[in-house]
């Protein structure tokens, strides 16, 4: 490329095949390929996603109140459809013999509500007691807790830093403590309403359940015939993928919690029953749970003898032993198909965003996601092959 001066100073460029360019139709090329370019698309998707996250900051206080508003609404429904999902293939396994939704409904609450009598009449005194008993011993638990620290904070062994950072952790947990009190002094208000929310779940439940196959069918109504199948087996995949999970965690965390009472039992631990029941509670969350369950039963060997402390720690071990290499497989197997430390990471990410909420349904609410996006991407090739 030459340039040539014309008249009017002008400077045209003459190209290698003998055209003649104008050095402002260059500019005006470059900048219709940079506007057709892929790095202009991303830098205006960045603009408009940093412009959206400025306007959400600025509405944050609005959509937080609606958030705890519907928040407070949905909650009973939210947890209805899944005490309805955890109890849907009973009731179809006794709908397809025969017998009407409705009644089977029935019968499962009636024999709920016997099996809960029956549990409360015979274990109820037993666990009052030993609660009583546990009342009756604090004061005793709480010298040989103070006699234990006494003997820390005279203890030469340890530098100062050390016993002044652990009276530091004590006084703060003692305000922390204190603190959650007055809170639940001050929230009665707030529990009583917990209370009859908690009242209409059953109830709910009951409705989903006995028109279950109404509801399929009226929201099947609105989904494109096209898309019918394929959503069809979507739900059946997610399905799949939060059923045996559900069902067969809650068996598993019973089956830990017995195992833990009667090792607790065996070792001569004080108050098994309430032991073991933190054990199966906290079960329920997977890897981290058991970490959680084993802390009362560890405390409350911390008061007895360093001894009791070993043996619990050699109860729950045995328990996760079991609970891994017997029970998980045989009762949940290996259909979640999610690595450890995508777990992990889940439960981390739950517990942050929801709490203890958060950490029961951070695993099935992502299996739900994973299957999700395997459909979605599966959709995107079939797409772009076509």
């Amino acid at each position: 490329m030459l340039p040539e001066v014309y008249g009017k100073g002008q400077v045209h460029i003459l190209e290698a095949d003998g055209r003649i360019r104008r050095p402002n139709e260059a500019g005006v090329g470059r900048l219709i390929r940079f506007l057709q370019s892929r790095l202009f698309a991303v830098l205006v998707f960045v603009i408009l996603g940093l412009v959206a996250l400025y306007l959400l900051i600025l509405v944050q206080p609005m959509l937080l109140s609606i958030y705890r508003f519907v928040k407070a609404v949905s909650a009973p429904f939210f947890v209805a459809m899944i005490i309805a999902y955890v109890l849907n293939p009973v009731v179809g396994l006794l709908h397809d013999r025969k017998v009407p939704r409705t009644a089977a409904v029935l019968l499962i609450y009636a024999v709920f509500i016997c099996s809960c009598v029956v549990l409360f009449v015979n274990i109820t005194p037993m666990f009052v007691s030993q609660v009583q008993e546990l009342n009756e011993h604090m004061p005793e638990l709480t010298i040989k807790a103070q006699n234990m620290m006494d003997h820390f904070n005279n203890n030469d062994s340890l530098p100062e830093s050390v016993r002044n950072g652990i009276n530091r952790s004590i006084t703060g947990l003692e305000k922390v403590i204190s603190e959650r009190i007055a809170g639940f002094m001050n929230n009665i208000g707030a529990l009583v309403n917990v209370f009859f929310l908690a009242m209409v779940v059953p109830f709910l439940a009951f409705y989903i359940l006995k028109d279950m196959e109404v509801i399929e069918r009226a929201v099947f109504k609105y989904v494109p015939r096209a898309k019918r199948q394929g959503t069809i087996r979507l739900l059946k995949e997610i399905d799949g993928a939060l059923g045996s999970y559900i069902r067969g965690q809650l068996l598993v965390s019973v089956c830990v919690g017995v195992s833990a009472y009667v090792g607790y039992l065996i070792i001569g631990m004080p108050y098994p029953m309430l032991m073991a029941g933190f054990v199966a509670l906290f079960d329920i969350i997977p890897y981290l749970g058991p970490f959680f369950g084993a802390l009362p039963a560890l405390i409350m060997a911390l008061t007895i003898s360093w001894k009791m402390v070993l043996l619990v720690i050699v109860v729950n071990t045995l328990c996760q032993f079991l609970e891994s290499n017997v029970i998980s497989p045989q009762v949940v197997g290996k259909s979640m198909n999610i690595h450890p430390l995508t777990i992990i990471f889940v439960l981390l990410v739950g517990g942050e965003l929801a709490g203890v909420v958060g950490l029961l349904l951070a695993v099935p609410f992502y299996a739900a996601l994973k299957v999700i996006a395997q459909h979605l991407f599966a959709y995107y090739i079939r797409r772009k092959t076509v």
